[in-house]
């Protein structure tokens, strides 16, 4: 496994769903499927989109999550909600919040219809994260689980030319320990 590079296993950036901090979450979905459709069949499936600057850099991603929080406007109100249940705090406790605060109590198709108006840039997580093309599995590994991200920025010269994701590195890892095991 140390044979390979960070790079073997990147998706590269002009293979990633990109959108600008000013795209709404509709073209997020849309720039989503594109790229699903240019996936290989043996890749999983991109779970992100990847949300850029005015200069092209990458400045955040929308993850699944994201993108269904970006949904409820009156998360805004109970910051860092999911903090809490990490937390130990009760789902009775969480859910008395939810009701306090009246939150999904507008229909899907309201959501739905209200996410084409919804910037990227406000839902986008912002990501710093990154590691060079170069480096190895084993320390991409390593920053993954301390950094506790599906994905994490590659860099070339200090200029973002990729994506890795956890699905790609734990099936690469997985292949390993198989290979090992014979």
């Amino acid at each position: 496994m140390d044979k390979k590079l960070v790079r073997d296993l990147m998706v590269l950036l002009d293979d990633y769903a990109v959108v600008s901090k000013d795209a709404s979450l509709l073209d997020a979905v849309l720039a989503l499927e594109k790229a699903q459709e240019n996936l290989p069949p043996d890749r999983q499936p991109h779970r992100a989109v990847l949300v850029v600057d005015e200069n092209k850099n990458v400045i955040g991603k929308i993850g699944q999550l994201a993108f269904l929080r970006a949904l409820e406007p009156k998360y805004k109100i109970i910051k860092d909600f999911d903090k809490l249940t990490k937390a130990g705090v009760s789902s009775e406790f969480v859910s008395s919040m939810m009701e306090h605060f009246r939150l999904f109590e507008v229909g899907l198709d309201d959501l739905c219809q209200k996410a084409r108006s919804i910037l990227a840039g406000e839902v986008m997580h912002p990501v710093e994260e990154s590691i060079d093309e170069k480096a190895s599995l084993s320390e991409a590994l390593h920053k993954m689980v301390i950094f506790q991200t599906l994905s994490i920025l590659v860099t070339k010269n200090k200029k973002v030319v990729g994506l890795l994701r956890l699905s790609d590195l734990f099936e690469e890892i997985i292949k390993n320990i198989k290979n090992r095991s014979s």
